[in-house]
C-alpha cells in the first residue's frame, strides 16, 4: 500500500468585476491577494490568529514570490487557493500554492519563501517549523 498524501488547504473566492484589467482578466496584483488570503486563513483554521502574532510578538514575512501564470481567470469565476508549506533546514520555510479553476485546470501557480520575524529584534526566528509546532491547534496543516 502506497503513502497517501493529505490534500493541501484550501479556499474558494470568486473573482470579482472590479478586481480585473483592461482585458477583462484578473489582475496579476490581485493572485497575489488571492494567495495571502489563503495563507492568513490556513493560519486561522490552525488555531492561529494575526492578534496572537501580535502579542508574541512575532509575524510571518514574504522573502521571496514567484508567481507563474497558466490560464486566465475573469470576472465571476470560481477558484480555489490552495497552500502547501514545505520545510527544510533553517529559518525559511516554502508555501506552495496553486490557483485552481472550477474544471481543475491550473490558472497561476505562486511559491514563496517565508520565515517568522521577531518583530522588536527584527531577526528571522532560527526555526519557524517549532514556532508552529509550539503555536498551531492542528499541525497537519503545516505539513508538520
Amino acid at each position: 500500500m502506497g503513502e497517501t498524501m493529505a490534500l493541501p488547504f484550501a479556499v474558494e473566492i470568486t473573482v470579482r468585476g472590479y478586481e480585473t484589467d483592461a482585458q477583462g482578466h484578473l489582475n496579476s496584483s490581485v493572485y497575489m491577494q488571492y494567495a495571502e488570503h489563503a495563507r492568513w486563513s490556513l493560519l486561522q483554521a490552525a488555531g492561529i490568529r494575526q492578534s496572537d502574532l501580535l502579542d508574541q510578538g512575532v509575524g510571518p514575512v514574504n522573502l521571496e514570490t514567484t508567481v507563474r501564470f497558466r490560464r486566465e481567470l475573469r470576472a465571476g469565476d470560481e477558484v480555489s487557493v490552495t497552500c502547501r508549506f514545505e520545510w527544510g533546514e533553517g529559518k525559511t520555510y516554502r508555501i506552495e500554492q496553486e490557483v485552481l479553476r472550477a474544471d481543475g485546470e491550473v490558472a497561476a501557480e505562486v511559491v514563496s519563501v517565508c520565515g517568522i520575524i521577531d518583530l522588536t529584534a527584527r531577526r528571522l526566528l532560527s526555526d519557524p517549523a517549532q514556532f508552529f509546532r509550539s503555536t498551531a491547534k492542528d499541525l497537519t496543516l503545516f505539513n508538520l
